[in-house]
Parts: structure tokens; sequence; C-alpha cells
């Protein structure tokens, strides 16, 4: 299928404002660059420290012409000051640069280019803190209030807002590390004054360190130019960014979005806590750990950065649950949900300081692990985390299925919890053909799918490790659920799956995006797959972007809603991998056009959280973004990775020393070639081309041990054994 001609388009979501980021601070601002109104600010651990910063000269707003976020953890602005009666026009130039890190840290260079002589000005730069959380600052509600103390110590040049909440020890220090004579804070003004003489071609320059006190423990941002690797999540970044494959491809759109992904998730992780840790969620919103969120961020990107994965999967096992605390919907083995320590969780308003209300991040973290493996044949990494391997296949038999009637079905005990606790966790993500809500405990489909993948990949795991007869039990575990789920779920008369089961276990039998991800985990028989695909490909849920999470022809369809109707790049990734499973080159082709696509129609072609559900036709020549959508969201880059390891059908199998491949380009991209796979110690170089419909393949400048066969996909119509041995001697002329 033939790319579609549309008129080009610069979406942009939040487009009125700009993240620069690192670790876990977060600067939110205009464009220009400048804080004052909501949910702009510089936040720490999502809490605002400053909500404004602006700078004046002689009372007047600077003039912003141009400023940008770069490298996601820089920022940089040039301004001018305003024409007045002594300042003669564009004759005064500032340039802001900030760096965002464990802190912020902010330099101004300000030069006069006037040649007939020195100019004055006065310089003021506002500031004020109010340590809001961030979702109090995206609400524009306050529910935690408390008075912020100021003090200005002169002999140390440094402003101190401290937060008196009585619960709370947050505070935030701006260090004046260089700055003219007399630039010093004024109370009453609220902002740092200097009264200027800028000589002609003598810049002055100021640098201020802004740096959060929490529970006593300061953090210094560290100076840094841009480009340079100073700290250690920096070289973390360089490291991620550096083993990133090449990709070379005929369809320049295909590049630049492979090249935006790759580089946002090597700018995510979180920190550098116990080794490379997980990727950020989204921004502004998910600058926190969330459990499944990086576990599929990790599982998505392992082709490209596997040290996700692994981060991934350390912190989630660090976090695992150890008691029964209904509040936070915790029990012993189960996997966290989110983590956050923002001041509405800190102070107990909700339990999201350590939150487990999710049944998605369990069996993801099992079947995660098992990918870890395959991609890395990193053994000694897989044990230890086999302890809590088998903490949460105890969770998911004792908690997991509540009823013992061999389904995950969830039930919210926390008042503050979440209704829904499959991968859509919005209130109201599920729903009756009649548009009606279901009450849990809800049995979601694609949940089971997951478990049937995790105790498989479980299964592989403890064979490598040497636990033959508890792979061979979890083997037939995962034989009993597949037989279960395709009789409880299946619905003959729609060639699909249901959505869940209901606290009947009656099915509801709207159509939704729900079984798109089932066909990844392999619990969907073949000749049923196939027809899964085709209704998945209908224009009532393909929009021609993407799978929208809800038929639009139901009637509790919304495009811009968060899961009742629009797009998630997300899912469409997912059902992309799914579809090569099947063998379903054609859909394949058509959702991966779409989503390319759709990334064209972004600035850098930088996919965001959510895509709006509407129909791609002239009359809508872009789909447009859910309001409150987050980008970049850490899984809508992961899902580009997905979408190239779909189209040339890569499996690995590291500790076979198996690279198993199955090359299908589209017309719309006949050549595509990645350099520098990974499949445990090896390296190599695979292009790919189409030959008429047929697509070759050819490895080269190979390093390291590892066999690339061709093998038809594992649930296509080649997948027996006569296919699989046709396809394995075509490997030996690699074509």
């Amino acid at each position: 299928m033939a790319p579609r001609m549309a008129p080009r388009a610069e979406l942009r979501a939040r487009a009125n404002h700009r993240f620069t980021y690192g670790g876990r601070s977060l600067l939110i601002s205009d464009v220009f660059g400048v804080v004052r109104d909501d949910p702009e600010g510089f936040y720490f651990e999502n809490t605002r420290l400053l909500c404004r910063d602006r700078l004046l000269a002689d009372g007047q707003p600077l003039i912003p012409f141009v400023a940008s976020p770069v490298d996601g953890s820089g920022f940089l602005a040039y301004a001018e000051v305003p024409e007045s009666g002594s300042i003669p026009p564009r004759s005064i130039l500032l340039t802001l640069r900030r760096f965002v890190e464990d802190g912020l840290r902010q330099e101004l260079t300000i030069e006069s280019f006037h040649r007939a002589g020195p100019l004055r000005f006065e310089l003021a730069l506002e500031l004020a803190a109010d340590f809001a959380d961030l979702t109090e600052a995206e609400s524009g509600t306050r529910q935690q209030t408390g008075p912020v103390e100021t003090s200005w110590d002169a002999a140390r040049r440094e402003l101190c807002f401290r937060y008196q909440h009585p619960k709370l020890d947050r505070a935030v220090a701006v260090r004046v590390v260089a700055a003219p004579d007399g630039f010093t804070w004024d109370q009453a003004r609220a902002a740092f004054v200097a009264a200027l003489t800028l000589e002609p071609r003598q810049p002055l320059a100021i640098t201020l360190s802004v740096e959060p006190i929490f529970d006593g423990r300061r953090h210094v941002p560290p100076p840094r130019r841009f480009g340079q690797a100073v700290s250690p999540l920096d070289h973390l970044r360089r490291e991620l960014s550096r083993n990133i494959p090449r990709l070379i491809a005929s369809n320049a759109g295909v590049v630049r979005t492979w090249e935006t992904a790759t580089r946002d998730l090597a700018a995510s992780p979180l920190g550098v806590e116990s080794g490379p840790a997980a990727a950020i969620a989204g921004l502004p919103m998910y600058q926190q750990l969330f459990g499944r969120d990086t576990l599929t961020i990790g599982w998505q990107a392992a082709l490209a950065l596997p040290l996700l994965l692994r981060g991934a999967l350390r912190m989630n096992a660090a976090w695992q649950g150890t008691v029964i605390d209904d509040w936070r919907d915790e029990e012993p083995g189960k996997l966290l949900h989110q983590a956050r320590n923002g001041p509405l969780s800190a102070l107990g308003y909700n339990p999201f300081s350590a939150y487990y209300g999710d049944y998605a991040t369990p069996p993801d973290f099992i079947a995660m692990l098992g990918q870890y493996l395959l991609w890395t044949n990193d053994l000694a990494e897989v044990r230890r985390l086999l302890p809590a391997a088998r903490a949460t296949l105890q969770w998911l038999d004792r908690y997991g299925d509540r009823d013992g009637d061999g389904l995950l079905e969830y039930v919210t005990r926390s008042s503050g919890g979440l209704t829904n606790q499959g991968w859509k966790d919005s209130w109201n993500a599920i729903v009756y053909p009649d548009g009606g809500i279901v009450s849990d405990p809800i049995a979601t489909c694609e949940i089971q799918g997951y478990w049937y993948a995790g105790l498989q990949q479980l299964a592989f795991v403890f064979a490598a490790a040497g636990d033959e007869a508890y792979a061979v039990e979890l083997w037939r575990q995962a034989a009993r659920l597949k037989r279960r789920f395709n009789d409880a779920f299946w619905m003959e008369d729609e060639g699909f799956y249901a959505m869940a089961l209901d606290p009947d276990k009656r099915q509801v039998r709207s159509i939704a995006s729900n079984p798109s991800q089932l066909l990844v985990t392999g619990i969907v028989p073949p000749a049923r797959g196939r027809r899964v695909v085709r209704r998945l490909m209908q224009p009532d849920l393909f929009s021609g972007w993407g799978i929208r999470t809800l038929s639009s022809e139901h009637p509790a369809y919304n495009p811009f809603s968060y899961h009742l109707g629009s797009v998630w790049p997300v899912d469409t990734g997912t059902a992309a991998l799914g579809f090569a499973r099947y063998g379903c080159f054609h859909e394949l082709h058509r959702l991966a056009e779409g989503l390319f696509a759709a990334a064209d129609l972004f600035n850098a072609n930088q996919l965001p959280e959510v895509l709006g559900g509407v129909p791609r036709d002239a009359a809508h020549p872009h789909p447009g973004i859910y309001p409150e959508s987050n980008q970049p969201q850490g899984w809508s880059g992961s899902s580009v990775v997905l979408t190239i390891q779909a189209l040339l059908g890569l499996r690995p199998a590291a500790p076979l020393g198996l690279l198993l491949v199955d090359p299908a380009l589209p017309a719309w991209l006949p050549e595509l070639e990645l350099r520098g796979i990974r499949v445990g110690n090896a390296r190599l170089n695979l292009r790919a081309w189409r030959d008429g419909e047929r697509t070759r393949y050819r490895v080269y400048r190979q390093a390291g041990r590892v066999r690339v066969l061709r093998q038809p996909p594992p649930n296509g119509p080649h997948g027996t054994l006569l296919g699989r041995a046709r396809f394995a001697l075509g490997s030996l002329g690699r074509t």
C-alpha cells in the first residue's frame, strides 16, 4: 500500500509549553522560557519549587525571539532589552542557558552591541515559590497549602524559600554563583535586582544554582555545557545513545521518527540508582516510577536500548509489595503501579507514594524478564531477579485470581485508588455495549494474555537457570490458561475477543483495542488470530493512523477521550508485533504506515502519548491530540522501535546463540538497514530490501557468535515443522 499524500502539519502536544528535564527534575515554561502561570514552574519530585521566573529590564518584560530545549535537559533562549529613552532598539542581547538535573542551573549572559558608549538599565529577576503538587498546578486547584518563608543570606549570596507545612520538610535554595556587583535580593519586589552599566562588547554574566532541599538533603545541579557529560546520569544517557543501532532507510520520515524516538528514550532514565534506571513514563505528568510503563518501554525498546529493560526490572523488583495494605492496594508479591513524592502523596491525600493498584505490572514483569534473557543472555542478572519472579507468581496465584477460576480479576480496595487496573486505567475505560460502566471485579482480556506469556517466558528462564521441573510445570499452567481463556473470552459471532468479563463472568462484548495486545502473547490460536487482525483493521477500529481504543460505532465513543476512542501509539506498536507474529504482513504494512505517517505530522516526528481517533480522510488531514497528552511519552517512542522490529521479523534467542529473522518490507519502505544490532555479546548489521514481492536480507560486519536464521512467524501459516525447515535451509544462503 502506498502512503497517502496529505497536507503537511506541525503538531505539538501542549503547544504553549516547553519541557526541560533530567532525572526527577522538570522545568515547564512558556515557549520562550518564562515561568509565570500554571502549570509552569521548576519541579523536583513532582513538587513545584519555583512558580515564577521572569526577567525584566527597567520594569518591562524582555523581548524573546527564539528559544528551544536542547537534548532534553538543556534550554537555550535569546532575547533583547526593549527599546526605551536610553536603550536603542536591538542594542542589548541576552542569552539564557538552563540545565536541569538534580536541580536547575541558570546562566544569563548580557552584552551590548551599541558602539556609541555605555548603556545603563535595571535588570530584575522575579522569583517565587509555592510548593504545589504537579497535579495541583495542572488543575489550578490547591488541596494543600502553607506559608512560604523567604530568607536572604547576603554573606553566602543565597536566597531560600522554605515551605512552612508542619508535615513536610521541603525548601529550595537559589545560590548566586556569579553576578556583577550590586546584584542582590529585594524582598519588597520579590526579585533579584541590579543596576547594570554595559560597555560595548563586554558581556556580563549571572549564574544561579537552584537547589532543592528535601528532608535535609540538598541537591546541587552540576556545572555543564551543551553536549557535555559531567554527571553519572549524563554518562548513562551518553552510553545509551552510543549503543543505539543506526537505522538507514529509503523513507526519510521513518529515519527521522526512529532517531527522535531513540534519542528521547536515551534521555529518559529517572536516575542511576542500582545501575541503569527505568525510563520516565511521560512529560509533564508522569516523571516518576510507573511499573507497567517502565516494563513496556524497556521491552518495546530492547532492540535499541536493552539497558532500559534491565533498569525497569531492577526498579520494579525493588518496590515489590510486602504487606497487605488496603489504602495502597498492596499485597505480598504484588508489583507497583506508581511511586510519586509530590506533596499530595507525601501527605496522604492519595495513596500514590507507593500504589500497587495495577494488574498489568505483575504479568509484565515475568514476561519481560524472559525477554531480557532472550536479548542479552545475561543469566547472572536474571538469577538475581528470580526471587522477585517467584514472589510475583505466588501473588498471581494467591491474590490475582481472587475467585479461583484460573483467570485474573481486579478489585479496587483503596478509597483513593484506581477503578480500573488493566492497561486502560481510567475510571470509565471498561464499558458495556450500551455504554454503561462495568464495575469490579473485572477480568480484562489483555491481562490474561500477558499472564500466559509470562508463564511461558518464565518457563524458559527457569529452564535456562537449571530448574527444568519447574519450567515444565509453568509450561503446563500456561497451556491450561490458554484453553480456559479461549473458552471464556472468544466471541464466535464477532470473530473477536470480549473486552473483559464482568462481576458475573459475563462477556463484556464491546469492540475495543484490548484484543490487539493478545496477539503478541501467542494466546490466540492461529486461525482466530488472523480473524482478530482482520477485525482490528475494520474502519470502526483502524482510524488510518492507528487502532482506536474503542470502536467508533460504540455509544461511548469519543475520539478525544483517554480510552474511549482515541489512538495510542503504544497500543498500535504492540499490535504491529502481534500482526507479524501471525504472518499478517499486508495488515502490518497498513498499520505501520499509519504510525509513521502520524509521526510525520508532529514536530521532529515526536509521537505524543495519545492521538485523536478521528478518521484519516480528506476532512481530517491530521488526527489531533488528546488535550492532556504527554509529549515526549516513553512508550510512544518505544512503539517505534517495536514496529521496526516487527517489519524485520526479529526474534532473539541469545542463550541459544540465535537471531531469528523474517523481514517483510512494504512498498513504501523498500529498503531498511540496522547497523549495530546486539544479541547477547554479538553485534551485527542487517540490511533488508524488497525484491519483487519478496523481502531479502543480508548480514554483514558481524562480531561475536550468533547464528542468523530465517524462520516463519510462530503463529503464521508457515509455522509448521516443514515450513520452519524450508526457511532454515533458505537461511544457509542468507536470502
